[in-house]
């Protein structure tokens, strides 16, 4: 059985700055027509960035739809036809003012699959350069530099509740653990 739905039509129902809501009619492997909500989301990026003194660069901000300050990763949104490594850079750049000399992807995730479209791209950063911060207009952020292992066990007790942050810290320990071998 191939695992798959084919769009019949679709309506845009919403269009905003950063994401548009459509509304398609897709049928089903067994050939019913269901509606399916989509948020379109131009994707986005993640940077884990270590210094030499083994400490994570992360980023404090208020988040609005949350209503609180959270803990995160420098991350960003994918510009129109942006390469996502090159968006990585930037972000980095930009949040913490940090060029790294190492740069390597760590792969995607889908952030939630049944509504959004919504790609992460993450990378792993080490040899830092700094130079400085140059955050987007109406971006207010502090950065920060938590050890690596408090870090991870800030994740482990659920004291890190950004979705990208939580996965970008385990795939740079799983990429850490296999380099040591």
């Amino acid at each position: 059985m191939e695992l798959k739905e084919t769009t019949v039509s679709t309506q845009t129902v919403y269009e905003g700055i950063i994401v548009n809501v459509r509304r398609d009619k897709a049928q089903l492997i067994d050939g019913r027509v269901t509606n399916r909500e989509v948020v379109e989301h131009p994707g986005g990026v993640c940077v884990f960035a270590l210094d030499k003194e083994d400490k994570v660069i992360l980023v404090r901000q208020y988040r609005y739809p949350m209503g609180e300050v959270v803990l995160e990763l420098p991350a960003g949104k994918l510009e129109k036809g942006e390469d996502p490594s090159d968006s990585g850079l930037r972000e980095l750049g930009e949040e913490t003012g940090l060029v790294p000399e190492t740069y390597l992807s760590m792969g995607v995730s889908f952030s939630s699959p049944g509504i959004m479209e919504e790609r992460i791209h993450y990378f792993f950063a080490t040899d830092l350069i700094q130079g400085p911060t140059h955050p987007d207009d109406g971006e207010f952020l502090e950065v920060v530099r938590i050890p690596f292992d408090q870090l991870v066990e800030m994740a482990q007790k659920g004291e890190i509740k950004d979705g990208k942050t939580l996965i970008g810290i385990f795939k740079a320990k799983m990429l850490m653990e296999e380099r040591k071998g």
